[in-house]
């Protein structure tokens, strides 16, 4: 290679070597006369392709490492038109793609898929939605021959113009050419590399889409920075806990709109997480603000509840019917519950998503954003002693409520308790002194208060689960069914709630 030729990396496509550079705008072809093995050049004729990316005024989807934009080429052998949605957790190849309408006037932009609007509805929170950038390429692609006018490489030509939109805007035109080698001598790469060195073309560092992602990301306003307080006191470490499942809830919104398995209860995870170290840590704020995040974190959780719990009762009731001996599976079991659990899940699943694509949702996720940015925090919060004092109360509160579940299975039903609703409030008092003691950095306890907890949710667990199994065997003898298995299993459920009932004081005393 020549003195001063920049370096080519080689990369493969399709097992061919292939290499990138960029030039000059309109830098023009190279010359290729005398380079080994090229006898002759037979070049297409140009196409036109377009890449419009699509965000907020204020550019969220860049900022949170979403592309959607569309794709058009008027290639008359192979015309296309399609969006794409692209999440921050894809990999490659996994590209949402959606066909693409063109507009009824032209010079209209075309309306975003509703599919790929709602999946980035939670990020959005209402903006709306427009053209913020463009690239238009010209392209042409000359064939490289040999002597018997077989192709040996091909050299992809493209006339860049890169723009963005805004309230400030950039032009930027430049030439990109990528070549492919197929064949002939050995160094044929290099010796083009030489030839497209000499119209001032040097390899490429980043693509004209990556080149239009950073500089929409340069343009975005910066997010308001959230508060992180003093090191080691009690309020900066609520507040990074919170910050913390703030983001791991808004990436969940995402898996969770795409339908991603177990992404509604990592979510609700994630919203339980944030209520309970606030309530937790109540003495740590002041004002209502809390009280008020508290409340639409509990909404959120409950807007939830249903797709969640279907989705765990269909696992359980399928795994019990599958452990029992065939000759105790009587009728159609396995069809009844598919057909019920199915039209129930797409109920719950329809609820989930309007109540996140709706204002309330939108909303909440805005305030929280402000409460990390500016927390109503009292004097408590300065010192490390505030959390202490949380812990020994949602401590306090715990023990007594697994107090009241004990006198309630002592007492009965028959003596006005209500056994199951005082076992499941015991757990979820337990989760809150869970989650808090996590959060003060006390993991061989909060390990022990998960063990603690999880055996209370299998309690809750089976009682909606009985619930259900009566239901089904309700249907199957309306429907002239046998309901033998449903009142078998639900017979099972009843001996296991007992079972965990009878640990409860052991559960206490650890």
């Amino acid at each position: 290679m020549a003195t001063g030729t920049p370096t080519t990396k080689n990369t493969r496509t399709s097992g061919r070597p292939t290499a990138t550079y960029r030039g000059p705008a309109a830098a023009g072809a190279p010359n290729l006369a005398g380079v080994e093995g090229v006898r002759s050049t037979v070049a297409g004729a140009p196409v036109v392709l377009e890449f419009e990316r699509y965000d907020s005024p204020d550019l969220r989807l860049a900022t949170s490492g979403i592309v959607l934009a569309i794709h058009r080429t008027d290639d008359p052998a192979h015309p296309e038109a399609f969006w794409r949605l692209d999440l921050p957790d894809a990999v490659e190849g996994e590209q949402l793609r959606i066909p693409a309408t063109p507009p009824d006037v032209e010079g209209v932009d075309p309306d975003v898929p509703a599919e790929l609007r709602e999946l980035v509805q939670g990020v959005l929170r209402g903006a709306d939605l427009a053209p913020v950038g463009r690239i238009r390429r010209v392209r042409t692609v000359e064939s490289l021959r040999d002597g018997r006018r077989r192709e040996i490489a091909e050299i992809r030509r493209d006339e860049v113009q890169l723009a963005t939109f805004g309230s400030e805007t950039t032009l930027e035109n430049w030439t990109e050419e990528a070549v492919t080698v197929s064949g002939g001598p050995a160094g044929l790469l290099d010796a083009l590399a030489e030839r497209l060195a000499a119209t001032g073309a040097a390899p490429a560092e980043a693509t004209a889409e990556a080149e239009l992602d950073r500089l929409l990301r340069e343009a975005a306003p910066p997010p308001p920075a959230r508060w992180t307080g003093k090191q080691g006191s009690a309020g900066a470490a609520v507040l990074a806990y919170l910050a913390e499942h703030a983001d791991r809830l808004a990436a969940e919104d995402l898996r969770a709109r795409r339908d991603e398995e177990d992404a509604v209860h990592q979510l609700r995870v994630a919203a339980r997480r944030m209520r309970s170290a606030l309530q937790a840590f109540s003495s740590l704020f002041e004002g209502p603000r809390a009280e008020a995040l508290i409340e639409e974190l509990r909404w959120l959780g409950r807007a939830l509840a249903p797709a969640r719990d279907l989705e765990v009762q269909e696992e359980r009731i399928t795994a019990a019917v599958h452990a029992l001996p065939p000759e105790l599976v009587l009728g159609p079991v396995q069809a009844q519950i598919t057909r019920h659990f199915a039209r129930s899940q797409a109920e719950a699943k329809a609820a989930a998503i309007a109540a996140l694509d709706g204002e309330r949702y939108a909303a909440l996720r805005g305030a929280i954003e402000r409460f990390l940015q500016d927390p109503p925090l009292a004097k408590a919060a300065s010192s490390k002693k505030g959390l202490s004092a949380a812990l020994k109360k949602a401590d306090k509160r715990f023990d007594k409520r697994v107090v009241a579940a004990l006198d309630a299975l002592a007492s009965g039903e028959d003596a006005g308790g209500d056994p199951d609703t005082a076992i499941h409030d015991a757990r979820k008092a337990g989760k809150r002194l869970r989650y808090a003691t996590e959060l003060a950095g006390s993991p061989k306890q909060a390990k022990r208060l998960k063990a603690i907890t999880k055996a209370l949710g299998e309690h809750q667990d089976v009682v909606v689960g009985r619930q259900l199994l009566r239901e089904l065997g309700a249907q199957a003898h309306a429907e002239g069914e046998n309901g033998f298995t449903f009142g078998l299993l639900y017979g099972r459920a009843q001996v296991e709630a007992e079972r965990i009932e009878e640990q409860l004081p052991e559960l206490r005393q650890r």
